[in-house]
């Protein structure tokens, strides 16, 4: 009996790594106009964020539907493995609710849903963290119980490197946007309780960068787990970005994850950023 082990593309978790990490990973779409594309498939990055900076007004983004986790699910309990699934907050995506439907489909109990109440490389935190159990030995229960602990110390912290996406999502009026660009602002979000919070805002990178310097400090990585880190089309800001914190994370091996579609979508290119255990 096997656990297997599935998340969703909001992960940043790059597909083809799934074999190789013996982990499924199921699409949320991106919709440009009439046109949808599977996050993490049907274009790369980079082709993302050049499709974004084109697009005059934002994408849409999807989540999985409960077809999307029937089959995986039972094909899986069929063959006797117990299935656990870690996807993106609920707060943020239905997609949760699409494998809680899927699951009462299906009406196995070896099935264990984890809401992770975060995203992105916060979600590839608890992921990873799953795959590493698995390895040791550890069943599907254990791992649920453990993640379900882990998901409540996870911090997770921005900077977002232009307001022209909050702009067009809604979220900041045109005028308040201008100023803040010729100010240089640059606003710092956090995923906290499953929500995208708006933490701060500062002028300038190296400000923004010692706010999140200022927070690992009050509240350290737990040095038994991996930092990670994340950056939307942003290589050599993300290089500066953990330059600068690198007396304050711990030597631990740590993994750089390339935002993609859906989240991109909201945080636009040039953000970067961290999460860890607390």
């Amino acid at each position: 009996m096997a656990v297997r082990i599935i998340t969703d593309s909001t992960s940043d978790i790059p597909v083809e790594s799934q074999k190789a990490l013996g982990i499924d990973i199921v699409s949320l779409s991106v919709i440009f106009g009439d046109k949808k594309y599977m996050d993490g498939v049907d274009f790369k990055k980079e082709e993302f964020y050049e499709m974004l900076s084109k697009s005059p007004v934002l994408p849409s983004t999807s989540q999985v539907n409960p077809d999307g986790f029937f089959d995986l699910f039972k094909n899986y309990t069929d063959a006797g493995d117990d299935v656990l699934l870690i996807v993106i907050s609920s707060k943020l995506s239905g997609t949760y609710q699409s494998a809680v439907i899927a699951k009462d489909m299906v009406g196995a109990d070896n099935i264990y849903l984890i809401d992770s109440y975060t995203t992105t490389f916060g979600l590839a935190l608890l992921v990873y963290e799953a795959i590493a159990m698995r390895d040791k030995g550890a069943g599907a229960k254990e791992i649920y119980e453990k993640l379900m602990l882990l998901r409540d110390k996870i911090k997770f912290y921005a900077v977002v490197n232009t307001l022209k996406y909050l702009k067009m999502g809604g979220r900041l009026s045109s005028s308040q946007a201008v100023i803040g660009e010729v100010l240089g602002i640059k606003p710092l979000v956090s995923v906290a309780n499953g929500e995208v919070k708006n933490v701060g805002k500062e002028r300038g990178q190296k400000a923004a960068f010692a706010w999140i310097l200022n927070q690992l400090k009050e509240n350290p990585p737990d040095k038994n787990y991996p930092v990670f880190f994340g950056h939307s089309n942003a290589p050599r800001m993300i290089t500066d970005f953990m330059v600068f914190l690198a007396q304050s994370v711990d030597k631990n091996p740590h993994r750089v994850f390339e935002i993609g579609g859906v989240i991109g979508t909201h945080a636009g290119p040039g953000c970067v950023g961290l999460a860890y255990i607390s």
